[in-house]
Formats: structure tokens, C-alpha cells, sequence
């Protein structure tokens, strides 16, 4: 877990980016992707607390197999769920107020029981062990298309 506390403390470094865009790369501000990771990482380890492990059925799933043999999710293949989607007003303040809660909830999940899971829209059950593979992976995606938004708007 100390890979993704250390993507989400890079994330962080990107926050007084938070009003750039490139429509290029991205219809999304870097404030919306930042807001998104955060989001999406919050509310995928809180289901996983509220899950229950007997529940949990691993099936194979083509897509999952490629996306973490990649270590890569495609651009503009796929679309955040309306849970993980921003609203409102996305500001420096509150970008930052939400960093430590979501460290907090990263060090949850590393004593979570081996079993308890998310279901993902598009990867279907995915437990701890696949869930922090899937969070590095999450992150490393929106991190990049930042970069390349910062990058462009040079």
C-alpha cells in the first residue's frame, strides 16, 4: 500500500492545477480527475468494509485479465459510474481537505479480511488483493492523463 499512498501524495501535488484543462486530452479539468480518484477510492473501500466475504464469488472476467496483465486501463474505454462522478463546485480547499481521509481509508484496507470485495461495474468481485491492484492501476491512469493535460498546457 505504500505505492498507492505515495500515487495519492503525487495526486496531491496537483491540486493547485485543479482549474486546468485540455479539451485534447480530456473533457475533464485536472480538479475533476483528482475529485474522481478520490472518490472512487473512498467509496470502493467503504463498500469493501461493508461487504460480506461469504458473498464473495470470483469469476473469470476477460476484460479484468487484460486490463491487470496491462497494468493499464485503456483511454476512453470505459465510463465512471454516476457514484464516482464529481458534482458541484471543485475547489483547492476542498481537494485538499479530502487527502487524509482517504489515506486513512488506504490503511484500512490493508487489514480488511482477505475476502470482503467490491463489485466493479465493468471487473465484477474483486477482492483486497485485486481491489489495491485495481486502485494502483485507477490511480496511475488519472495521474497520467493529468500529466499530459499539465504537460500540453506549457
Amino acid at each position: 500500500m505504500d505505492k498507492l499512498l505515495a500515487m495519492i501524495s503525487e495526486l496531491e501535488t496537483k491540486v493547485p492545477f485543479c482549474d486546468t484543462t485540455n479539451t485534447d486530452i480530456s473533457e475533464a479539468s485536472v480538479g475533476w480527475h483528482i475529485e474522481h480518484t478520490l472518490l472512487a477510492t473512498n467509496r470502493i473501500i467503504l463498500s469493501m468494509m461493508r461487504s460480506d466475504p461469504a458473498a464473495y464469488q470470483w469469476k473469470f472476467n476477460k476484460i479484468r485479465a487484460m486490463v491487470f496483465m496491462m497494468n493499464k486501463i485503456p483511454r476512453g474505454k470505459g465510463k465512471a459510474p454516476q457514484a464516482a462522478q464529481p458534482s458541484g463546485d471543485i475547489t483547492i480547499e476542498g481537494l485538499k481537505a479530502k487527502f487524509s481521509g482517504t489515506r486513512k481509508n488506504i490503511t484500512a484496507l490493508q487489514g480488511m479480511e482477505a475476502r470482503k470485495f467490491f463489485d466493479h461495474p465493468y471487473f465484477g468481485h474483486l477482492n483486497v488483493k485485486s481491489t489495491k491492484k485495481f486502485l494502483k492501476i485507477h490511480t496511475k491512469h488519472h495521474l497520467k492523463i493529468i500529466e499530459d493535460i499539465l504537460l500540453t498546457d506549457l
